[in-house]
């Protein structure tokens, strides 16, 4: 699979997309490393989103309604959409794309779903390579949405500049719902869904929020997390937002601090990779000792420690 590099940093959506596609495939790592190879420095002047919450907080109504307020800003505005994948069968729905109808036909924007497989994290295995190429390509505002939240929705974090976690709106007991290790790492706290019914609860979740902040430690040493409220569905209160991220982005730009972590996310990346190429080589090149092993401890002759 061939792909035209000069028609992908000319921002071919369709080239992008074959571009992804090399990149996913198990049979054409040596094609997809040459191509990643030749893409050279992400630019600095793009921004990375991380983006998780519980399911049905309305992530992908949010990320619409936010990359269009984006695109009105002159952004081109990627998005990475993250399915969870059967346990038995391996598929994916990937259906984000019908839950973004105006987003995914804007001719500024481009719509990726890709299944999580048996990666950990939140994310799949090539998510940051494919972030790259959307850098390649021209887009500006990358998003990245997972599968979902809980205490191994990290991987987000280690490959975004701003990490956003939505909070459904309702009582105040509901954020026990949400683990306290990935509320740490959130540099922004958003209560969707303020309107309607549940806008007098998503304000008690906004001062919830706000009123659990000072207790969680800092991610940053420079930046005090904060929280905000919208309405995705009405697109109330996406200047709010929108004006958070753009002022953690001038901090980040101003101090110097994004290109040392950008250098650490890829640390971060390379290290994961490490880890799944070892329960690779140990599956496909070690399969019989592996087996040796599980019969022995089904058998309970050595523990899984031994």
């Amino acid at each position: 699979m061939n792909i035209d590099v000069a028609a992908l940093r000319s921002g071919q959506r369709r080239t992008l997309a074959r571009a992804i596609t090399l990149i996913e495939s198990t049979a054409h790592r040596a094609q997809a490393e040459a191509l990643l190879a030749q893409l050279g420095p992400a630019p600095e002047s793009s921004l990375r989103i991380g983006l998780s919450g519980p399911p049905g907080v309305g992530k992908s109504t949010l990320i619409e309604a936010l990359g269009l307020h984006a695109i009105d800003q002159g952004h081109k505005v990627a998005v990475l959409a993250i399915d969870p994948s059967s346990v038995q069968s391996g598929g994916a729905i990937l259906g984000d794309k019908t839950r973004m109808p105006l987003l995914s036909t804007h001719p500024r924007a481009f719509i990726r779903p890709s299944p999580a497989g048996d990666t950990l994290g939140g994310v799949a295995r090539r998510s940051f390579e494919a972030l790259r190429l959307c850098e390649a390509a021209g887009y500006d505002l990358i998003i990245v949405e997972t599968v979902g939240v809980g205490q191994s929705e990290i991987a987000v974090s280690q490959m975004s500049d701003i990490f956003v976690l939505l909070v459904q709106a309702a009582s105040g007991d509901d954020l026990q719902g949400i683990k306290r290790g990935i509320m740490e790492l959130a540099d922004l706290l958003v209560i969707n869904k303020a309107d309607g019914e549940l806008q007098h609860s998503a304000q008690r979740s906004l001062a919830d929020c706000k009123a659990a902040l000072p207790f969680l430690p800092a991610r940053r040493e420079y930046w005090h997390t904060r929280a905000c409220a919208v309405s995705a569905l009405e697109r109330q209160g996406l200047d709010t937002l929108w004006q958070h991220l753009m002022d953690l982005r001038r901090v980040l730009g101003d101090s110097g601090r994004l290109t040392h972590e950008r250098a650490e996310q890829s640390i971060a990346w390379m290290q994961r990779e490490a880890t799944e190429l070892l329960h690779v080589a140990l599956r496909e090149h070690h399969s019989a000792l592996q087996m040796q092993l599980e019969h022995e401890v089904r058998e309970q002759r050595i523990t899984p420690a031994e």
